[in-house]
């Protein structure tokens, strides 16, 4: 470790700062100056301010005043020239300052109360007519309205009366025109009565003879029927598949099912398969999940796999199957 001498250190210290005493008198200036300004606000704010104060008179009666008295000022006197002084000039007497105009006397106070009483009563009697003629309108167009009413309601009330009228005279027609046909339908009843007769006894003769190929019919095709013997149905074939058609399914899917996993038990999982009339299988949903997310799955993905259906011995593929799967069938 080495050591420097103190002249070494003194090499490398930083300059001095210039100008730092100019710097320490402006700012003790500045404060000075605020500290003046701080003093004369102080003093500028306690100040009091001045109170003034204005007011206006009126008298109670109404008084002009005359013109003021306005004095003509006397002309100045002209002052002597240095050199020869001017003949002497006489300067003309003022012209007398004019007469104050009289002033009015004041009004009587009593005359003006009395004129001030007659107008009011003028006003009075005045609004007195304008609300009696008002009145007067008001009743007027009330009486109008009340007559129009009851005209209308008049007319109302003819109007209804002849709807009336109108109405049960169109009944009573419609009543007559009934009557007339039911008298005619009567009497064409009782004319046709044996027509009647004759077309109701041929129409149930067809109806037997109608029943009775129907019946022939029926034995004829049951000769080519293809239920048990124990069978009780009418058509020639089962409209469900053949005993045997489940097990031909379950042996078409069951070897595309591919199940990794152990499962517990013998599940069952339900599956709804449509399909189009070739047996192509069109979709599938689980119905009744058996409980083990692995086994529907497979079941799921081995009907994907197989695609399309074995056909019936009657050579028919269902269009709906329920198909239930266990994985220790």
């Amino acid at each position: 470790m080495s050591t420097l001498a103190p002249s070494d250190r003194f090499d490398f210290a930083p300059p001095p700062t210039r100008g730092l005493g100019r710097a320490l008198v402006l700012a003790v200036l500045a404060h000075a100056v605020l500290l003046a300004a701080l003093t004369w606000g102080v003093n500028w704010k306690s100040n009091p301010l001045p109170v003034t104060a204005e007011a206006e008179l009126w008298s109670s009666l109404p008084q002009a005043a005359a013109p003021r008295l306005v004095e003509v000022p006397p002309e100045p006197a002209a002052k002597p020239l240095p050199t020869p002084p001017p003949p002497a000039v006489k300067t003309p007497a003022p012209p007398p300052p004019p007469k104050a105009a009289a002033q009015p006397a004041p009004p009587d106070p009593a005359i003006a109360l009395e004129q001030e009483k007659r107008r009011l009563q003028k006003e009075k009697a005045e609004a007195r007519d304008k609300l009696e003629k008002e009145k007067q309108a008001r009743l007027a167009q009330e009486k109008l309205t009340k007559e129009k009413l009851a005209q209308e309601k008049a007319q109302r009330d003819a109007e209804k009366l002849q709807a009336k009228r109108q109405q049960d005279q169109a009944v009573q027609e419609a009543k007559d025109k009934k009557a007339a046909e039911d008298k005619k339908l009567a009497d064409a009843k009782k004319k046709n009565e044996t027509a009647a007769e004759r077309k109701q006894a041929a129409e149930e003769a067809q109806k037997i003879e109608a029943q009775r190929q129907a019946n022939l019919k029926r034995m004829v095709g049951l000769a080519g029927a293809t239920g048990a013997d124990n069978a009780t149905g009418t058509a020639l074939r089962a409209s469900g598949p053949s005993a045997s058609y489940a097990g031909r399914i379950r042996a078409s899917i069951k070897p595309n099912i591919i199940l990794l996993d152990d499962i517990a038990g013998n599940p069952v999982a339900e599956v709804e398969v449509r399909t189009s009339p070739d047996g192509t299988i069109v979709s599938r949903k689980l119905l009744k999940s058996s409980g083990e997310k692995s086994w529907d799955d497979a079941v799921l993905k081995a009907i994907d796999r197989t695609a399309t259906l074995p056909k019936d011995i009657d050579g028919r593929v269902p269009p709906v199957l329920v198909i239930s799967f266990r994985p220790k069938d």
